[in-house]
């Protein structure tokens, strides 16, 4: 086998390269480059399995041998995936089976150098020349820009249900928590375009809380909510509804602080209350 070797400095933290790497959103975006439509399963740990797949189930598992966060992920390609299925293998298999890949994050002053090493057979040689360059350069528009993350949820209420509850202060303070042991105690909006809102989001054991606040650049009624929160991160809400069915989509700018995984999971459970909420009164 052949290895390759692929390097690109990117402007963004060897944190959030991470992140846009192997978040699953961010991950299927760079990696269509390969293929469209392609996505991975695994839980990204030391040790764990990895398939790599496109969506009629094809690809290869391999192994994750080394995993230093933000530093160094390693991958051993073990084998061929067909229709969802790990696959004996056979003498094509074998030519390619232990194959390893690495990337590699160094962060210098802001920059961060993303090195990959792969090993290749001949037949791919070219096509991984050609087709890298592409992902990596895909990996930077993600790093360098927002990372934008999508929630959304079905709701089973009419669009005039689903906006009072949405934007009125007294409901807000019923479901705008994302677990049962925090709430929101007080909620001001005062919605319109250049408006202002701000709900003051607390631990109920009182350890801990803050204001979630911002302001409104635009807002059409029962349609579209979009808003820059106090950070300067922006965030959007569109709502289509349909008689007694309602489907709200919210996309955010992510912060760096949390991982992806962790905002997108509080974000969606605080939709989910919505919805049950709404549902219920």
């Amino acid at each position: 086998m052949t290895v390759l070797d692929f390097t690109i400095t990117i402007n963004a933290s060897a944190k959030k390269i991470w992140q846009v790497l192997w978040f699953d959103a961010t991950y299927r975006k760079w990696t269509s480059a390969f293929h469209e439509g392609s996505y991975a399963i695994s839980d990204w740990k030391e040790g764990s399995k990895v398939h790599f797949l496109s969506p009629g189930g094809n690809g290869m598992f391999s192994i994750i041998t080394e995993c230093k966060e933000n530093e160094l992920m390693a991958f051993k390609h073990l084998g061929e995936i067909k229709k969802f299925e790990e696959q004996a293998a056979n003498e094509d298999i074998k030519s390619w089976s232990g194959a390893k890949e690495v990337y590699s994050l160094k962060e210098t002053n802001g920059d961060t150098e993303l090195k990959i090493c792969t090993d290749t057979i001949e037949s791919f040689e070219d096509y991984m020349k050609k087709t890298f360059p592409v992902a990596l350069n895909l990996v930077k528009e993600l790093a360098e820009n927002p990372v934008v993350i999508t929630v959304e949820v079905n709701v089973a209420a009419h669009i005039d249900k689903i906006w009072k509850y949405w934007t009125t202060p007294e409901h807000i303070m019923q479901w705008n928590n994302a677990s049962d042991d925090w709430h929101t105690p007080s909620a001001s909006n005062n919605l319109r375009t250049g408006g202002s809102f701000s709900y003051t989001m607390e631990a109920k054991d009182g350890s801990f809380s803050f204001d979630f606040a911002g302001m409104y650049d635009e807002v059409k009624t029962n349609e579209l909510i979009a808003y820059t929160m106090g950070d300067g991160r922006k965030a959007k809400i569109i709502f289509s509804g349909e008689g007694n069915k309602t489907k709200i989509v919210e996309s955010f700018d992510a912060e760096e602080m949390n991982s992806l995984e962790l905002q997108q999971g509080g974000w969606q459970a605080i939709i989910n209350n919505f919805k049950k909420y709404t549902e219920a009164n």
